[in-house]
């Protein structure tokens, strides 16, 4: 068996790998570059910056719960590195119309500019719709069954590696740089996508239904009667909608109660998706290549605890004086920094372990004919959700809810987490 790292020296997976590593670092790049040129340099409020930030989570998200149904068709109909082609070449287009919004922002048409940067996001989260059940579908086609876990875990980490970097670097450089970035990004993504391995459909021609309401509808009933993807999909679901609202809530949070700059921000959400990798590494271990959701109750268990106490610690946290803001060297040395950065990452370490699994495990539990529109059904249920978490956010903030609080409701969300996945877990291991 050619273990998990093993198969990064493998044409039939490096390639896929790589384009869809470039292609979650430009998606996150522009979208935090947006959201922390918007915090910081546009609106001073704290409830306009969550109004903003959960309208581009869900601008970001809502193609998913449009267009998963006819991506998935598609995606098991045709062949999938042709429209990972497609879907590349595409890309550079994007970033054309998101750099010009920058540039409109930037000379004083605000409005006008961001209007663009968030039609934009909007497209990028199209782009992902399509390329998303493309990612995962295609391992079983070009991996063994035994190498199907690795090389889910090595997508997922490598997927919050790019967020990772898109992030930091979002926060560390200008707009504009951010735009330049994703061009030249989308431009490698472009190169790599056309060396992926041919990955022809696996089963009969489908007629391919355009609707994306009634598409939709019956997919995720085809989806759903089964109780094992439901469960699993479910438990997904609340993955997703906690993580949503975490994103969401992050740069309100560290500007309004942990009074720090963006590049703090920054850091926070690249220490979130640092953990998720983490985490989809140390389960794979655990596992030992088998699929199960033996460990997932127990790591979100653990999750829920944590998050109640970064809720603690950020009620304990000592403002900035002056009514000014921590930059990174002045945030680092505060005692309590390093408990804050190093519960935060124990928050999304737990994620990762509980939620791979879950992945692995939609793909190999339908034939390969199928796998595309299961994960996109997955995907239906999950924009969905986020979109339910992202409005929530909005609503709850409203009613005067701070982000110190809305934590909580996040551990109270694990909890639901863990008894879906322990549901999955006693009907199918």
């Amino acid at each position: 068996m050619i273990n998990a790292l093993g198969l990064l020296k493998e044409r039939r997976f490096l390639p896929l790998f790589v384009t869809q590593f470039l292609g979650a670092f430009n998606d996150n790049l522009f979208k935090t570059a947006l959201v922390l040129f918007a915090t910081y340099s546009v609106f001073n409020d704290a409830t306009q910056e969550s109004y903003f930030n959960a309208l581009a989570t869900a601008l970001a998200i809502i193609p998913f719960f449009i267009l998963s149904a006819l991506s998935g068709q598609l995606a098991d109909t045709y062949d999938k590195a042709r429209i990972i082609r497609i879907v590349k070449t595409v890309e550079i287009g994007i970033m054309l119309f998101g750099v010009a919004g920058i540039w409109v922002a930037k000379h004083g048409y605000t409005n006008l500019g961001i209007g663009m940067m968030l039609a934009a996001v909007f497209m990028l989260g199209t782009h992902s719709t399509f390329f998303g059940p493309i990612k995962y579908a295609i391992l079983p086609q070009h991996l063994k069954d035994d190498e199907v876990l690795g090389g889910t875990g090595l997508v997922e980490a490598a997927t919050y590696l790019s967020i990772l970097l898109g992030t930091v670097i979002a926060g560390w450089v200008s707009v504009e740089t951010a735009g330049f970035l994703t061009l030249a990004v989308a431009a490698i993504g472009w190169f790599t996508g056309r060396i992926v391995p041919s990955a022809p459909r696996a089963g009969p021609m489908l007629k391919v239904n355009y609707n994306p309401v009634t598409s939709s509808w019956r997919l995720v009933g085809a989806t759903m009667h089964i109780p094992r993807l439901f469960l699993a999909i479910c438990a997904i679901s609340f993955f997703w909608t906690i993580g949503s609202v975490l994103i969401v809530i992050f740069p309100p949070l560290a500007k309004n109660i942990l009074t720090a700059d963006e590049k703090v921000a920054s850091l926070m959400i690249a220490i979130f998706s640092v953990g998720v990798a983490i985490g989809s590494v140390i389960i794979n271990s655990m596992l030992k290549g088998r699929i199960s959701a033996k460990y997932s109750p127990m790591s979100v268990l653990l999750m829920a605890g944590i998050v109640i106490a970064f809720s603690i610690e950020s009620r304990m946290w000592v403002p900035a004086p002056n009514g000014g803001l921590y930059n990174v060297a002045d945030f680092i040395v505060m005692p309590q920094a390093w408990l804050v950065l190093l519960t935060l990452i124990g928050i999304s370490i737990t994620g990762g372990m509980f939620v791979v699994p879950l992945y692995a495990f939609l793909t190999t539990t339908v034939t390969k004919d199928q796998t595309a529109r299961t994960v996109a059904a997955n995907n239906i249920v999950n924009a969905g959700a986020m979109t339910l978490g992202a409005v929530a956010v909005m609503i709850i903030t409203a009613a005067g809810v701070g982000p110190a609080d809305m934590l909580l409701l996040v551990a109270a969300m694990c909890l639901i987490s863990a008894w879906i996945a322990q549901k999955l877990h006693l009907a199918c291991d």
